[in-house]
């Protein structure tokens, strides 16, 4: 008789005409993130949306389908389609600008193709959904190209000679991440692997593992671990998690037969690995997850009572044989007998064509935005973000590089809470 809705529209605010006018493919799905919603709005800042930046935003970040005049439109180059590279295109060419989007892999997405594969984030499918619909239809319409299984080297952008490459008024660098490899001895064994390899190149992984670093990577890594299975090798779409399984692993009587609608047992599933995961900071791990779900990523590691968490890790080295040794913050060394370490120790910005492009004629023509500009953590919301607010103000002429970045203002309670936190 009701449907109740309040995130989904944050994403999207056209969602019911859309669905009631069955474009379901133009809907921009909300991914549950909660990372620019309830986040913002526990600590006073205005609420948004990671994959909308628009929402609680409209009058400040206005697009408008070819609002640039025609002596302002530029011919502008992006290379990379992760989040900040997708949000810049779209957003560029939807006002007029003529774009073109260059990418090395064989897909669009970046990073969101491996964020897809964890389970619980499933939604980040209808994320790359929605931008493939947006691309394409701009294709249709002449106003961007894509370009994948094709790098774009420094060479490339500086050879003004070249009908394929002289073209452009303006480079947007959003080229992403590299995973950072910590100063560990022995980390060139065969046994051990970066996240990459196991979440892009679907690298296989033996029955104990552990994993060295607990942020976001390190939490989604060991989730991923425990729930899939090599054997199928299957990852699951929104469209294929089962509401049933879901409601059994939380607890909650689907049926409401149960007293306070709660299971009187928590089905556990048997995990498929067993996982040791670090960090070298002292205090609990997951601190800096998500502030209203990072409780979610906690309790389904522990509750597999498959995975050890162990904080203030000071790495030693890893032997011949491939296992890790270590020592604890109480100064207990360890020798963790495993069958592969993966590294998820963060990520460094892969910036090597805007540091390339320095001290040359096309130096001022070069914005880096997304983890090309700043690595820490992954952070699409600040990606795509920084996407759309450049793509709106890249023809002016006060955007140079190195002030192309932008922020929502501050707003009254977010002043208020900072006001009160100093007397704290």
């Amino acid at each position: 008789d009701m449907i109740s809705m309040a995130r989904p529209f944050l994403a999207d605010p056209d969602i019911v005409n859309k669905a009631r006018e069955g474009q379901p493919e133009e809907i921009n799905t909300c991914i549950a993130c909660n990372q620019a919603c309830l986040d913002h709005a526990f600590v006073g800042k205005m609420s948004s949306c990671l994959v909308n930046p628009r929402a609680c935003h409209e009058t400040e970040l206005v697009i408008e389908a070819d609002s640039i005049p025609t002596d302002m439109k530029l011919n502008i180059a992006v290379v990379g389609s992760g989040p900040a590279g997708m949000a810049f295109a779209t957003t560029a060419a939807t006002i007029g600008h003529n774009v073109t989007l260059f990418d090395k892999s064989n897909e669009i997405g970046g990073q969101f193709n491996m964020a897809k594969r964890i389970p619980g984030k499933e939604e980040f499918y209808e994320t790359l959904r929605y931008f493939d619909n947006q691309i394409k239809k701009l294709e249709s319409a002449g106003k961007l190209q894509v370009r994948l299984r094709t790098e774009v080297k420094y060479d490339d952008m500086k050879d003004s000679s070249a009908k394929e490459w002289g073209q452009f008024d303006k480079w947007i660098v959003a080229t992403g991440v590299d995973p950072r490899t910590p100063p560990i001895p022995g980390l060139d064994h065969p046994n051990v692997l970066s996240y990459i390899d196991v979440l892009r190149h679907k690298a296989k992984v033996g029955r104990r593992v552990a994993v060295i670093g607990a942020g976001g990577i390190g939490f989604d890594v060991a989730e991923y671990l425990l729930h899939h299975d090599d054997k199928t090798d299957h990852d699951i779409t929104a469209d294929e998690v089962n509401p049933q399984e879901f409601l059994s692993d939380w607890g909650v009587d689907g049926t409401n037969e149960k007293r306070g609608g709660l299971l009187d047992k928590v089905t556990i599933k048997n995990p498929h690995k067993e996982i040791v995961l670090m960090q070298r900071k002292k205090g609990k791990l997951g601190a800096t997850l998500g502030k209203t779900s990072g409780w979610v990523h906690r309790a389904t590691l522990v509750k597999s009572n498959a995975v050890e968490m162990i904080p203030g890790v000071k790495y030693e080295k890893v032997d011949e044989d491939g296992n890790l040794h270590i020592t604890t913050s109480k100064g207990e060394r360890r020798v963790i007998e495993v069958d592969n370490i993966i590294l998820c120790a963060g990520q460094t910005p892969n910036n090597r064509l805007e540091e390339d492009a320095k001290g040359s004629g096309v130096e001022g023509k070069v914005y880096t935005i997304g983890g090309a500009y700043e690595a820490a953590e992954l952070d699409a919301k600040r990606a795509i973000d920084m996407g759309t607010r450049l793509a709106l103000k890249i023809s002016d002429e006060s955007v140079i590089p190195g002030k192309h970045t932008f922020k929502a203002p501050v707003g009254a309670e977010e002043k208020l809470i900072g006001f009160l936190n100093e007397f704290k």
